[in-house]
């Protein structure tokens, strides 16, 4: 095996990738498969963390829509991430991968609060980190949280593993003539409405210089094949 092209990176997985053929909740199938292949990065010595998103379980701007007050649903959906953080974390554990979830809420009975350096000396001691709870505010997207955490653990690529191959024109279920685009810049991303990630999230990545790469996390063995440094998916990085 080749040595990774990485020495630390962030993965960011949605909600939905957990749901399987579901409609919600968590498919162990599908937890158990991206728990093996979280393990062979980790096998590696690449320092990995990771954040997923809540949407299998609750969506809070979506009720909000429907009355919700907006920071309740939001609130809502933050633990809804801490439920998803836990159950990688048993998947993870039970193939021996150490994991520690930190959480930008306060829940000490349940997981680690989210403390900068500390999350650094878990990376550094081989154990894969799950930041849960997105950026503990309202308002703010787990997409916008995985940004946040990729600068401040230094991470040299931020991953963003979807349902589909890349970054596309249009989306790609419903306009066969989109055109996939291998590799863009984060001014392209934005001024184009993209939507690789939400705004806040490119502009903190390009600000810190973090490449976004986005992939397929349904491609079986394409993650390990990324940190190699095979080119999959779309990268998003500066023009220059």
């Amino acid at each position: 095996m080749s040595q990774p092209a990485y020495r630390r990176i962030l993965l960011k997985l949605s909600g939905e990738a957990l749901m399987g053929g579901g409609q919600f909740g968590i498919d162990p199938g599908i937890m158990g498969r991206l728990a093996e292949e979280v393990k062979g990065l980790a096998d590696t010595g690449i320092q990995l963390a990771l954040v997923i998103g809540g949407g299998n379980i609750f969506r809070g701007e979506g009720l909000a829509g429907a009355g919700m007050d907006r920071v309740t649903g939001d609130q809502m959906g933050m633990l809804a991430t801490v439920m998803n953080a836990l159950a990688m974390q048993d998947a993870l554990e039970r193939i021996q991968v150490p994991a520690r979830v930190m959480s930008a809420l306060r829940i000490a009975g349940v997981c680690e609060d989210f403390i900068r350096r500390r999350a650094l000396g878990h990376l550094e001691q081989g154990r894969v980190v799950i930041f849960a709870a997105g950026t503990g505010n309202p308002f703010f997207t787990t997409d916008s949280a995985a940004s946040l955490r990729a600068v401040e653990i230094g991470a040299e690529l931020l991953i963003k593993a979807t349902k589909v191959d890349g970054v596309y024109s249009a989306d790609p279920m419903k306009d066969p003539g989109a055109v996939f685009y291998p590799r863009l810049t984060y001014d392209q991303a934005l001024r184009e409405n993209l939507k690789v990630m939400d705004t806040t999230a490119i502009v903190l990545c390009r600000d810190n210089h973090i490449p976004i790469r986005v992939m397929n996390i349904h491609q079986s063995g394409a993650l390990m094949r990324l940190i190699q440094g095979e080119a999959i998916g779309s990268l998003v990085q500066s023009g220059d």
